[in-house]
């Protein structure tokens, strides 16, 4: 089955949809599907459910579908250096899902291995726990977290070989791999292809089974988010 497609806005065709939810790989800017988000933005698909750790910076990573209103709802676990993202949820005009890192890594995982619900003691006892069925395990309250399941998933990989399967490289493992297993459909982009049998199957980190679509996003412009330099010291 051919995966691999010519650029971001042919490996979403069919695929978008207005109210859809979409599992977004990466952290901070760190190991974004940037190619495939901005085909996202030019396709003006809205009404966005996202779940992704957090949502870029100002006009970087998902902040561009922030800024063009696309998404309607967030749900993650850090709002981080984004005013845009502050200044829509305290304004009320973007609805907002606080849900612990953790947390949400594992109802992702969750959702991708068919699991609907787990218990977790983080965030008993807080605001995270409100409206959510609680549990006494050996003397101990746990909270019920349901499994996330998404439309789409879309993720950045570091190399793939021709069939699909993927390599992350170092922190952008994080979130890219549990976000693939929880779409229905996973679309990535890697900086590279390589033959199959290239990559040994020990440094196999996503099978091709769960990439349903692939493009070569390269070559990427590294973006720092705080960038702190030493002062000049006088000559």
């Amino acid at each position: 089955m051919k995966k691999i497609y010519p650029d971001a806005a042919a490996a979403l065709e069919g695929l978008l949809f207005d109210g859809m939810t979409i599992c977004a790989g990466g952290f901070g800017l760190c190991g974004i599907p940037e190619r495939l988000i901005d085909a996202i933005r030019d396709s003006g698909v809205k009404d966005l459910t996202v779940v992704s750790n957090n949502a870029g910076i100002d006009n970087e990573g998902l902040g561009k579908l922030l800024r063009t209103r696309q998404i309607k709802k967030m749900i993650s676990s850090y709002v981080g250096e984004n005013k845009e993202f502050e200044r829509q949820y305290l304004a009320g005009e973007l609805e907002v899902e606080f849900c612990p890192q953790g947390t949400l890594a594992e109802r992702c995982r969750a959702g991708g291995a068919g699991i609907p619900g787990f218990y977790t003691k983080t965030g008993v006892g807080t605001k995270v726990a409100e409206g959510k069925e609680v549990k006494t395990f050996d003397g101990e309250d746990y909270i019920l977290e349901r499994g996330i399941r998404a439309d789409l998933a879309i993720i950045k990989g570091w190399r793939a070989d021709e069939s699909g399967n993927l390599q992350f490289r170092k922190t952008a493992r994080n979130f890219n791999q549990p976000m693939a297993t929880a779409g229905k459909i996973c679309v990535a982009e890697v900086e590279e292809v390589v033959p199959v049998g290239t990559i040994d199957a020990d440094c196999i980190h996503l099978p091709s089974i769960y990439v349903k679509r692939m493009i070569v996003g390269a070559p990427y412009e590294k973006k720092i988010e705080f960038r702190t330099v030493r002062q000049r010291e006088a000559a």
